[in-house]
C-alpha cells in the first residue's frame, strides 16, 4: 500500500463525498478505492468512514485523520512545486472552472500558447455560469467575477477588474431614442441577466460627479449567459448591462452603443479561488497568470 496514494484518496472520498466521484476523480475503480481504505482502516486499528447504502461521512477520528493527511500531503506538495518551479517545469493535472462568457471570451484564446509552454501538464476546464462547490466537485481552481466573496475556508485572490456599462444597437436607439437620464430609463425596453445583482436594479454611478442613483427596472426578458444577452441587444431588443469584456469587441464592430456614457455600474473583480492558497500549486499559478491583463501566457 502506497500511503501517500491512499491518504491522497481518502482526502479525496472526504471532499467528494462518494467513492465513485473520487474514484472518477483519480482514474481508478470504486472496488480498489473502497479496498485500500479498508486496509488503512486495519492498519490504523479504527474506523475512517461510516458507510450505509445512501450516504458515506468520516468519524471523529477520520475528521482529524483527514485533517492531519491534508496537511501532510500540502506540505509535500508545496516541496514538490517548489522543486519544479525552480527547474521550470510544471505537470501534473489541473481541473479548472470558470464563467461561460469569461471563459469563451478572454480564456480560450490564451489557452493554445498555455498548452505549448506547459506540455507536462493536462488540464480539464469547465465553463459554467452558476457558482459552484468547487472542493465538492473536484476543481482546483474556479474563476468568479463578482463585486465581492463571502468569507469562506477559500483563497480568493483578485486578478483583475471590470468594468459594466449600459448598451443598446443602434438600431433600438434609433427607433426608441437614447435615454438622457437614468430616470428616462423607465420608457425603455430593458433585458437582465438573471445571475446578476443588480438583475432588477441597476446602481448608475455618474463619472464626473460620483452622484449614484438606484434605478429600478423590470427585464421584458431575462437570461442566464452573457453572450446570450449580448446578443439580444444586438438585436435591437432593448437596453441592457454588460460586462466589457462582452461587449468591447461588439462596440467596436458598432453593433452595440454605449447607454448614458457618463454612467457605470459597480465594477466587478476576476477573483481566482483556491482550496489552499496559490502558491503552492504552480500549475493553477501559472493558469492565473494567464488571465492578468495584457497576458496572452
Amino acid at each position: 500500500m502506497d500511503k501517500f496514494s491512499v491518504m491522497n484518496a481518502y482526502c479525496r472520498i472526504v471532499e467528494r463525498g462518494s467513492f465513485a466521484r473520487a474514484a472518477e476523480d483519480l482514474g481508478v475503480s470504486g472496488a480498489l478505492l473502497s479496498r485500500e481504505i479498508k486496509l488503512l482502516e486495519q492498519s490504523l486499528g479504527c474506523t475512517l468512514l461510516t458507510r450505509t447504502t445512501r450516504s458515506m461521512s468520516p468519524t471523529a477520528q477520520g475528521l482529524a485523520y483527514y485533517d492531519a493527511a491534508r496537511d501532510l500531503l500540502g506540505r509535500v506538495a508545496r516541496i514538490d512545486e517548489e522543486i519544479r518551479a525552480s527547474s521550470g517545469r510544471i505537470q501534473g493535472h489541473l481541473r479548472v472552472n470558470a464563467p461561460s462568457s469569461y471563459g469563451q471570451i478572454v480564456i480560450a484564446p490564451r489557452l493554445p500558447a498555455f498548452m505549448e509552454r506547459h506540455p507536462d501538464l493536462t488540464v480539464t476546464l469547465s465553463f459554467d455560469d452558476h457558482v459552484i462547490d468547487m472542493v465538492e466537485q473536484g476543481f482546483d481552481l474556479s474563476i468568479r467575477v463578482r463585486a465581492s466573496l463571502p468569507d469562506s475556508t477559500l483563497f480568493a485572490r483578485p486578478v483583475a477588474e471590470v468594468g459594466q456599462r449600459l448598451y443598446a444597437a443602434p438600431r433600438y436607439l434609433d427607433r426608441a431614442g437614447a435615454p438622457q437620464s437614468p430616470e428616462a430609463l423607465a420608457d425603455h425596453a430593458t433585458l437582465g441577466f438573471t445571475l446578476a445583482d443588480h438583475h432588477r436594479r441597476w446602481q448608475l454611478r455618474h463619472r464626473g460627479s460620483g452622484t449614484v442613483q438606484d434605478v429600478a427596472v423590470t427585464p421584458r426578458m431575462s437570461v442566464g449567459n452573457s453572450l446570450v444577452l449580448r446578443d439580444l441587444l444586438i438585436a435591437g431588443k432593448g437596453i441592457g448591462t454588460l460586462p466589457d469584456f462582452v461587449a468591447d469587441p461588439a462596440v467596436a464592430a458598432g453593433t452595440l452603443l454605449p447607454v448614458l456614457p457618463d454612467h457605470a455600474l459597480p465594477d466587478r473583480q476576476i477573483f481566482a479561488v483556491t482550496g489552499a492558497r496559490l502558491e503552492a500549486n504552480a500549475a493553477a499559478a501559472a493558469f492565473v497568470a494567464l488571465l492578468k491583463p495584457g497576458e496572452t501566457d
